[in-house]
């Protein structure tokens, strides 16, 4: 085989050859991702049963703290002095979640002395 030759066999082989490898690159390719999709689908369902197992009280806007646990007569101005308020301002509404049914509630009725029992689950929002 001359020079030509050789060459034209070598590059015959490697178009030969090159469905072989891309077909295993591709396939190492598909096992990474479904090893990655696995171990995010894993640890999805690791987050959401850690959620589920959270048995405290969610404080949602401008606080430092959102997850309060929660305990016997804890009240709503407890949850917001645990959740550290952040806001200069004082909230303008308060809505309070639980088992999916919400609430609305004036601010100033906590100002008043008014105690706001929760339960564990409740969430609040503390809105401008």
């Amino acid at each position: 085989m001359n020079l030509r030759g050789k060459t034209f066999f070598l590059w015959a082989l490697s178009l030969s050859a090159a469905p072989l490898l891309a077909g295993c690159l591709t396939k190492s390719g598909a096992q990474a991702r479904a090893r990655q999709a696995y171990l995010a689908g894993q640890n999805a369902a690791l987050q959401q049963q850690q959620a589920s197992q959270f048995s405290g009280v969610t404080v949602v806007g401008p606080v430092q703290n959102p997850r309060v646990p929660w305990v016997a007569g804890l009240t709503l101005a407890q949850a917001i002095a645990t959740a550290n308020y952040l806001d200069s301002q004082a909230p303008g509404q308060i809505i309070i979640t639980r088992q999916g049914e919400s609430a609305k509630l004036d601010p100033d009725v906590l100002l008043n002395g008014v105690q706001v029992p929760l339960e564990p689950g409740d969430v609040i929002e503390l809105q401008p």
